[in-house]
């Protein structure tokens, strides 16, 4: 769905950064032996030999997509690719934490804006390795699987090797299908890595609480019949059996016409998206893949669609695509939905 960037060299800035390093220690010994030209030696050695204590609660290890990673405290210098694990973080309070954000691709919630804005934009799209370096971060948060593409530089490994952790969007590891709970898992998850159990706690719980009240509202009405447009003209990009949307669609009293693609997206035929009839057309919103308007005019301008009941009632519902994801808009996504599909039951 998203435009890459050029594979950058990777040799000079994984060079620079341990030599950054190197220099700041020499440094730091430096000031140890002028301090122990003023004291005893005894002194010295003594505090030497104290370890600094351990922050509460950690150490803290993740198993991420196939990477463990040992947080001896939490990290103070991320960088989030894709908007929703900074909002996500943000969500937490956890702005003071982050040092660079990359790919908008949609408005951020209202109450997250200020904060948001207040973080450097390190790139439109996602940076480029050399970019992400010079914030000088100790962890990067990936949204998509891109955030780490290999054949750009920035895989998870190169990180790594610059001694840097990264953390992957659960929703990209390839595993099964993708629901509600995912997203409370990460939410703990991230809540564990930075030593903010309690603030992850609640914040599920909001989540939890918001998304069964609108859930309640539809939990007996009939099903509608609801095909879900990303983009496409020759084919229509959609969302299959295990994305998040299929969960939320649900959630909201509908049901994905293609809920048995065995995917998180794919492609299917404009014959088959006749054929399944949806009543409700949803379609996801973000930047570089058309505006709404301009998705609406594509659909309602093809005569082999004109008898589809979505098309000829001109029913559509409209998503942010970040509020598809695993993150905190998927919640608020389920209400949106449910008034969309289900008007009656609000009013």
């Amino acid at each position: 769905m998203y435009d890459g960037t050029s594979r950058p060299a990777l040799s000079t800035p994984a060079r620079r950064r341990p030599a950054v390093r190197a220099t700041t220690a020499a440094l730091a010994l430096a000031a140890a032996l002028l301090t122990a030209g003023c004291g005893s030696s005894r002194d010295t050695a003594q505090d030497a030999k104290a370890p600094a204590a351990p922050a509460a609660g950690f150490p803290v290890t993740v198993d991420n997509c196939g990477v463990r990673t040992t947080y001896e405290k939490p990290p103070a210098r991320v960088v989030t690719i894709h908007q929703h694990p900074a909002e996500l973080m943000l969500a937490l309070g956890l702005k003071d934490h982050m040092v660079g954000t990359a790919f908008p691709d949609s408005p951020v919630l209202p109450e997250l804006r200020k904060d948001y804005a207040s973080i450097p934009e390190l790139a439109r799209k996602e940076p480029s390795f050399e970019t992400v370096l010079e914030a000088d971060p100790d962890l990067v948060y990936g949204g998509y699987g891109s955030a780490f593409a290999e054949n750009e530089g920035r895989s998870r490994t190169a990180f790594a090797d610059a001694g840097i952790d990264t953390h992957l969007n659960r929703e990209y590891c390839g595993r099964k299908r993708v629901t509600m709970r995912d997203t409370y898992d990460e939410i703990r998850t991230v809540g564990r890595i930075f030593g903010v159990p309690e603030r992850a706690d609640a914040l599920v719980a909001d989540l939890a609480d918001r998304v069964g009240k609108a859930a309640g509202k539809v939990a007996d009405v009939p099903k509608v019949p609801v095909f879900v447009y990303d983009s496409g003209d020759r084919t229509a990009f959609t969302a299959g059996g295990k994305s998040l949307g299929t969960e939320l669609i649900r959630l909201a009293g509908g049901e994905n016409v293609f809920a048995d693609l065995d995917d998180v997206f794919g492609d299917v035929s404009w014959e088959q998206v006749v054929d399944r009839r949806p009543e409700v057309i949803a379609i996801y919103d973000y930047a570089g893949a058309g505006s709404v308007e301009r998705k609406k005019k594509f659909l309602l301008s093809q005569p082999a669609l004109e008898d589809v009941p979505a098309i000829r009632n001109k029913r559509f519902v409209v998503l942010p695509l970040t509020a598809t994801l695993v993150g905190v808009r998927s919640a608020y996504a389920v209400e949106d939905l449910a008034r969309g599909l289900h008007p009656e039951s609000f009013a």
